[in-house]
């Protein structure tokens, strides 16, 4: 599977993303899945290395200089790999806010890249980490506005798992949530996280957010999470992510 450099670099590459990196990945994917339809409603790309090494030996290797040219690289590498693949669902990429130079020629790269692999743009979801230090909340905001400019969707990940997701939804009014799975561990036998997960749903109601419940380990947990009215879930119960393909879902996972 073709995920190398050697394909031509996107007409609208901003200046910081010219460096060269001296190390290559490619990725993996991990299906979101819809209970209410039984489909699966997208997928993520998680960063891995070429022989299926994890996520955090390739990450170990970013730094201040490269983060802007790795950042695209995940974007674009993503794009072509789900083509090759002939992925009919929305593809979901983490970003590093501060790893985004210029908004506008970053995001029409990848977009370049999106309509040359014949990738519907509306069918892009960028996720942005609640544990993810932010420089200048400023930049964000101009970085969601344009994205959501140009008719791409914007996630917050993890939410819940730290202090400030509130404040990302107050701020930033993104188009999905996705619940931490430290909140969703064991949820079937604990009603303070129910509780806290019912709120956060009456929340995302009111602002037309659409939730995700990641980290699904266990049937019981995603029968009680469906109880309380999510219908997107993500986690091993469903599937491991699975490298360079697109791992199956099995028909039995939605019963109950």
């Amino acid at each position: 599977m073709s995920t190398k450099d050697e394909n031509p670099r996107p007409h609208g590459t901003c200046t910081a993303c010219q460096i060269n990196l001296n190390f290559d990945f490619t990725m993996a994917f991990q299906p979101i899945v819809e209970s209410d339809t039984r489909t699966i409603f997208a997928h993520e790309a998680l960063v891995r290395g070429r022989q299926n090494e994890p996520a955090a030996q390739i990450l170990a290797q970013v730094n201040e200089q490269n983060r802007y040219r790795f950042d695209q690289d995940c974007r674009i590498k993503a794009i072509r790999l789900v083509a090759e693949l002939g992925m009919q669902t929305h593809l979901s990429i983490n970003f590093l806010p501060n790893a985004v130079y210029q908004p506008e020629a970053c995001i029409q790269a990848t977009l370049e890249i999106a309509q040359l692999a014949k990738f519907p743009r509306e069918k892009l979801i960028f996720e942005i980490t609640e544990g993810e230090k932010i420089d200048d909340h400023g930049h964000l905001v101009n970085i969601i506005r344009t994205y959501k400019q140009l008719g791409v969707k914007t996630a917050i990940d993890d939410f819940g798992a730290g202090y400030s997701g509130l404040n990302l939804l107050a701020e930033f009014q993104p188009d999905i949530i996705k619940l931490d799975m430290a909140l969703i561990r064991n949820i079937h036998t604990d009603k303070v996280r129910q509780a806290i997960v019912k709120g956060s749903l009456e929340v995302a109601r009111e602002l037309a957010c659409e939730v995700i419940a990641e980290g699904i380990e266990a049937r019981q947990e995603m029968i009680v999470l469906r109880d309380l009215g999510i219908h997107l879930f993500q986690g091993y119960y469903f599937a491991k992510p699975a490298f360079q393909r697109l791992a199956p879902v099995g028909p039995n996972v939605f019963d109950t």
